[in-house]
């Protein structure tokens, strides 16, 4: 697999790429949808976060804009490949499962980080018009993952290049990366808590401080992890939106 990767063509590359990230969009999301949607509201296992309807067109926009965005994390896949190919990047040889796992713990937590520096940039004056379109959901689904501007998929794209010109990853750690990231992403964008009780606490509540992000605009711009919006100061209560809410729909 290894070796099969790096002597591909580009062509080859972005082609095997466009695949990768439309199947991991499409299974991920219907999934995720499916699964709030249908069977944790029927065990009466968590709670909708938000109860305001979606914007009229809504789904059909996230998916017009997700397309953009897979398409460039699919051609993208040649920047990574290209440091494989040029000998800047190399990849482990027969790494051992601790390796691996290391080696996954170490790439979550540089997405945690390089996601929340990203998204801090994306709410600055200068970059903030880039993000103003994953801004239109108001209110979160699975499919708002991907509907992000064409600068925003380029700067959430460049996550693995870094890394690499660090360290000879093994290639089960990187693909995890991309899984890793939308899985997390479904997560924050389900506008759903997974817990029994309200709020949920730990890892649970990224879906509740993700839902307050898009209903407040501004604060939790974090993953996954709360800590770099707590050491940061821009963390928001519990209750940041509770009036929000109670209003009619607001537009930007």
């Amino acid at each position: 697999m290894t070796n099969g990767f790096v002597a591909m063509n580009a062509w080859q590359v972005m082609g095997a790429g466009l695949l990768f990230f439309s199947l991991l969009y499409l299974v991920t999301g219907a999934a995720t949808w499916w699964l709030t949607r249908h069977l944790l509201p029927s065990l009466r296992y968590g709670r909708v976060l938000d109860p305001r309807p979606l914007q009229a067109g809504q789904l059909r926009r996230e998916l017009r804009e997700s397309a953009v965005a897979i398409f460039i994390f699919g051609a993208g896949l040649v920047f990574p490949w290209g440091l494989l190919r040029l000998g800047w990047a190399g990849l482990a040889v027969d790494p051992s499962p601790w390796r691996i796992v290391l080696e996954v713990g170490l790439l979550f937590l540089w997405n945690e980080l390089h996601f929340f520096a990203s998204h801090r940039l994306l709410h600055t004056r200068w970059l903030r018009r880039f993000h103003g379109a994953h801004h239109q959901s108001h209110v979160a689904t699975p499919f708002s993952t991907y509907a992000l501007h064409p600068v925003e998929a380029v700067m959430l794209g460049s996550v693995p290049l870094l890394p690499m010109l660090l360290h000879d990853f093994s290639f089960v750690a990187l693909v995890s990366l991309p899984v890793l990231s939308i899985v997390l992403n479904n997560l924050g964008h389900s506008n759903y808590e997974f817990s029994r009780h309200a709020p949920a606490t730990g890892w649970r509540a990224a879906s509740r401080r993700h839902h307050l992000h898009h209903a407040c605009y501004q604060g939790n711009y974090g993953f996954l992890l709360d800590v770099f919006d707590r050491w940061s100061g821009s963390a928001l209560p519990f209750e940041a939106a509770d009036a929000r809410l109670a209003r009619p729909m607001e537009h930007r």
